[in-house]
């Protein structure tokens, strides 16, 4: 039987590897890979031939949740987008903290953590603030390699950051652990870490630094955007997040998707402009398709990996894998199979990892937190490199992605570092988790 699932392997991985040298889509290269490994399994009859349409169907529902959250959530800093509040935030930065570089490039930081953490993806960092964060890194005298740098590492900081961590979600929901608890787990060491990239990275000013031209250079503001037109829209969100936490027993659960919309449906009332809401709604959507798309394939990978035996056969390579060259290779392996797999890696390896771990006595939600922070690492690696694309393509950087890439090697290091000691000394950060609930 371990030949026949051993085989079954090969076959799906021969699948994505053929897919991707055909050059399809990571999404359809999952796809085929789950495709592949059922028709493989019919074989032995694990499953049968005739429950592999179940198989697939019931596989693309599990990240029903997760899919709602994020696009729930991009839409609504779509909207903040949209009416010119990312634009007079940066503006207002750089008027505000021009003078005072290093509290000027600690505000950039925040700005660009805050759409990441709010929907999961790093890409939507980029999207929504990118651009003008970047030029704002310019005048301040961040060189372009730098800047791009910069912006690649805390957007993957910020898909990292709570309240919405899609690899934490993925791995909670194959683990029945509760998404709960990761508040201070992931918020301390992302603002850590994002401080230490933003000084790293960007302390060591190139030329003159001139605030009136970057005034002037950066996008206008819509006449009538003040502050409490930012601001409130995102104190309905924290306001209802907070609120069942003031009085759990007098409070109902509003859950994200609805928290989300609602503070969209704030920040569409006092914008300062009329925006097309279903034109908006029906763009943020398709650009957000591919990424959907993966977490639907990713379940769909997932239930076939059950059903064939695969997934059994990586959770025993795992657990028979020697602990000490375990935590070494989470170095390699967790950004390596992030850029094969994107968000695919959390479930095909994530999950044996948190059963293995929990099972030697490891705090699981401090674990999830440390693999959470190595993950985004792999959004820089090829063959997918989303975020790492994005920063190079949003900050206008002309030179060649390898020197871009080796430019973030000190904050890399750091975070990789970083990372695999949340989760070998986990049992002794679980204090983190008790201050989160």
């Amino acid at each position: 039987m371990t030949a026949s699932i051993i085989v079954i392997l090969v076959v799906m991985v021969a699948a994505y590897t053929a897919a991707k040298a055909s050059k399809l889509s990571v999404e359809i290269s999952i796809l085929a890979s789950a495709l592949a490994g059922g028709i493989a399994g019919a074989f032995v009859k694990t499953p049968p031939l005739g429950e592999l349409p179940r198989h697939l169907v019931e596989g693309a529902f599990p990240y029903l949740d997760v899919i709602l959250v994020f696009s729930t959530a991009t839409i609504f800093m779509a909207v903040v987008n949209a009416s010119g509040g990312v634009d007079y935030v940066v503006r207002g930065t750089i008027k505000a903290f021009g003078g005072v570089r290093p509290l000027a490039l600690f505000v950039l930081m925040i700005i660009v953590l805050i759409p990441g953490a709010l929907t999961g993806a790093g890409s939507v960092s980029l999207l929504v603030v990118g651009a003008p964060v970047a030029m704002a890194l310019r005048h301040l005298g961040v060189p372009e390699r730098r800047a791009a740098a910069i912006l690649f590492i805390v957007a993957g900081l910020a898909a990292a950051a709570p309240p919405v961590n899609i690899w934490a979600m993925i791995l909670c929901a194959g683990t029945a652990i509760p998404y709960v608890g990761f508040t201070y787990t992931l918020g301390i060491p992302v603002l850590v870490l994002g401080t230490f990239t933003i000084y790293a990275l960007g302390w060591k000013k190139v030329g003159h630094v001139d605030r009136e031209t970057a005034l002037k250079n950066l996008p206008e503001v819509p006449p009538g955007m003040i502050w409490w037109r930012v601001l409130l829209p995102f104190l309905v969100f924290f306001g209802m997040v907070a609120a069942y936490r003031i009085w759990p027993f007098g409070t109902p659960i509003f859950g994200l998707p609805l928290q989300f919309s609602a503070a969209a449906v704030a920040a569409l009332l006092v914008s300062p402009k009329r925006i097309a809401f279903l034109k908006l709604s029906a763009e943020t959507m398709k650009k957000l398709l591919p990424l959907l798309a993966t977490m639907i394939v990713v379940g769909m990978l997932q239930q076939i990996m059950t059903a064939t035996g695969v997934r059994g056969l990586v959770s025993f390579a795992v657990i028979s894998t020697p602990l000490v060259l375990l935590y070494i290779l989470l170095a390699v392996i967790i950004p390596v199979s992030e850029g094969v797999l994107t968000y695919g890696a959390a479930a095909i390896l994530g999950i044996p990892l948190i059963w293995f771990f929990d099972s030697i006595g490891l705090h699981a939600t401090v674990a999830i937190a440390g693999l959470s922070i190595l993950w985004p690492l792999g959004d820089g690696l090829p063959p997918t490199a989303l975020i790492g694309r994005l920063s190079v393509m949003v900050s206008d950087y002309k030179g060649t992605y390898g020197s871009f890439l080796r430019q973030t090697w000190l904050p890399w290091i750091v975070i990789t570092v970083a990372g695999i000691l949340m989760v070998v000394y986990s049992a002794k950060l679980s204090f983190l988790v008790r201050w989160s609930m």
